[in-house]
């Protein structure tokens, strides 16, 4: 298996929009595994195929103690959402070192395709919930950072972009 470089923000890759996956195949098989090999490198719980610069619809979440209860979505759709909706505090690969609280669904139930191309169901809440919509997002093209105000988002925009180039706060 191999790490696949992470896209970090503010890569305007990040904000492309993912196809759906059109057959799951040896290559989609290989992608996934590659994808979890990288999210558990980088001690993520969860990975979006766009993250990877793959742009089909496509996430991988594990948010067991042990790392070994891994959970693939491909074409993930929402089916219900609760009415309730609470602040988490969220991260994210592609945002390295940033946290900050983002409204969600409390619970949520997913359609998808399973890494045998089995359709299923998944009904989620807690942190699950918020993982599935988190990476969800990441396949309509958007971070976590854009649902925090203008003042912060540039913020972290400079922070990153520094970053990048290496310099220091």
């Amino acid at each position: 298996m191999a790490l696949l470089p992470i896209l970090c923000y503010p890569d305007p890759k990040l904000h492309q929009v993912a196809r759906p996956v059109q057959q799951v195949d040896a290559r989609i098989e290989k992608l996934i595994a590659d994808m979890l090999d990288t999210m558990y490198d980088a001690k993520g719980v969860g990975l979006a195929a766009t993250q990877v610069d793959v742009h089909e619809r496509l996430i991988v979440i594990d948010i067991s103690e042990q790392r070994d209860r891994p959970l693939v979505l491909i074409n993930p759709k929402l089916g219900w959402t609760s009415a309730e909706k609470r602040v988490n505090e969220e991260g994210c690969l592609s945002v390295p070192g940033i946290y900050d609280g983002v409204e969600r669904f409390d619970a949520i139930e997913v359609l998808a395709l399973d890494r045998d191309g089995v359709s299923r169901t998944v009904e989620a809440d807690g942190m699950l919930a918020v993982c599935i919509q988190h990476e969800m997002d990441h396949l309509l093209g958007k971070v976590f950072v854009e649902y925090l105000s203008p003042l912060k988002r540039n913020r972290i925009r400079t922070k990153m972009l520094k970053l990048q180039r290496g310099e220091r706060d």
